[in-house]
């Protein structure tokens, strides 16, 4: 069987794909001659699966979208007092490069502003670190959240830096309150290079997968920042990360999130998965367009509003074995606990990579709690693909937690109240095949 999400993901970026409303960055002659057509969306688990459709595998860079983890690997080297007492947490409620700062210290209201990522570049590494060796720090954090080796598009660099005098003056002033304590220039130049990195969706799916797995890139197995860290970034990106439009987002997405002026667009929604969508038209807020639309449906689709998500079922598959020989024999795929889209993405995960002989296939919910509405879709899914393989399916459904199961065009599925139940219809089968031959 072939895992539906990929599927999904082609046919989210179909739904979006008439629309061409917003406008490249123009601001940057090199983002403004990207591509506006480039469409991508990725979806990266906590156990290191990644899927993919569209342009996921296109360059872009960062932009923005650095401004997280550049804060996270502050916190991790400089500590939280040292950080808090330069960079605020509080939402802005104005656009990125708003000249924001409190009236009273100087201090950039947050790191998710321009103001305030041009802060915390200042403070990643240890001190007393020179630019070059500061830029290095964060080109080495970024390459292990993303589990790869990064590099700096030097064109785009060039091109951001010949119009920075905004963020040069932020610099500036900065300096000129005491929140920066060196060269402000030289401070803005590792910055924009901080923002040229390139990355491919893949990469920002991952990025983000490793804040909602506790700091631990999912493919490598490296801890990138300590869970503190990774509790204040996602924390400041949910109230923070997406400007003059964060409350909406927050309401209706409810995924802790941040956008570049590329097209770039992360979530992470925490224990269970890591997103980014990749579409460069930007709307008034400086957020892409279609990833915005992207985003909320998926949290629509897969109930990934962080206020109402369960915690993941990491032991999902209880067990998973064959049941009786030759003509007779079932296989049997018992699952457990609550099942949610991560619980569900891992049924699809085994049974799409597990060669299925067996002509009967009994997917087992004796001791499963609960199925919310996206993990019975998934489930009737799967149902529907092993029909459409050439299996008998059977859901093993004592409890009733799947009521009148619909697989839907070309799905068959008999619901019984035990695996024992499967078995006999086996035996009864088998029996009535060997009479009639």
């Amino acid at each position: 069987m072939r895992s539906m999400v990929p599927d999904y993901l082609a046919d989210a970026l179909a739904d979006v794909e008439p629309d061409t409303s917003g406008a490249l960055a123009d601001y940057i002659p090199e983002l403004a001659a990207a591509d506006p057509g480039r469409l991508g969306a990725a979806f990266a688990t906590v156990d290191g699966e990644v899927y993919g459709a569209g342009d996921v595998d296109v360059e872009l860079t960062i932009q923005s979208i650095s401004k997280p983890f550049a804060y996270a690997l502050a916190l991790a080297d400089r500590g939280f007092d040292a950080v808090l007492a330069k960079v605020g947490v509080e939402p802005s409620g104005e656009a990125f490069n708003e000249i924001s700062l409190e009236p009273a210290t100087g201090r950039p209201r947050n790191p998710m502003i321009n103001a305030g990522a041009i802060t915390t570049h200042a403070l990643a590494g240890v001190a007393g670190l020179g630019p070059a060796g500061r830029v290095e720090r964060v080109l080495d954090g970024l390459s292990a959240f993303a589990g790869r080796r990064l590099r700096v598009d030097e064109g785009v660099c060039a091109s951001e830096l010949e119009h920075a005098h905004r963020n040069l003056a932020i610099g500036h002033l900065l300096r000129s309150h005491g929140v920066l304590t060196e060269d402000p220039d030289a401070v803005v130049e590792g910055y924009t290079r901080q923002c040229s990195v390139l990355v491919t969706t893949r990469d920002l799916a991952l990025m983000a997968a490793t804040l909602a797995n506790r700091g631990v890139n999912p493919r490598t197995g490296e801890r990138v920042v300590p869970e503190p860290v990774v509790r204040q970034v996602l924390s400041v990106m949910a109230t923070c990360g997406m400007y003059d439009a964060a409350g909406d987002w927050a309401t209706q997405v409810g995924i802790p999130a941040k956008s570049g002026v590329a097209g770039g667009l992360i979530g992470a929604l925490p224990g269970q998965i890591g997103i980014a969508t990749f579409s460069p038209r930007l709307d008034q807020h400086g957020n892409s367009v279609r990833g915005v639309s992207l985003f909320g449906r998926f949290s629509a689709d897969m109930g990934l509003h962080v206020m109402e998500v369960p915690p993941p079922a990491l032991g999902v598959v209880r067990a998973h074995t064959v049941v009786g020989s030759g003509a007779e024999a079932v296989r049997v795929v018992q699952l457990q606990g609550g099942l949610g889209f991560a619980a569900l993405e891992r049924v699809v995960r085994e049974v799409a990579a597990t060669d299925m002989p067996e002509t009967t296939v009994a997917l087992d919910l004796s001791t499963v709690y609960s199925v919310d509405d996206v993990a019975r879709r998934m489930l009737l899914e799967v149902v529907r693909r092993l029909t459409l393989d050439g299996h008998d399916v059977h859901l093993v459904d004592p409890e009733v937690l799947v009521p009148a199961p619909d697989p839907g065009d070309g799905g068959r599925v008999t619901v019984v109240g035990s695996v024992d139940d499967v078995l006999a219809a086996r035996r009864h089968r088998a029996a009535e095949s060997g009479a009639v031959r």
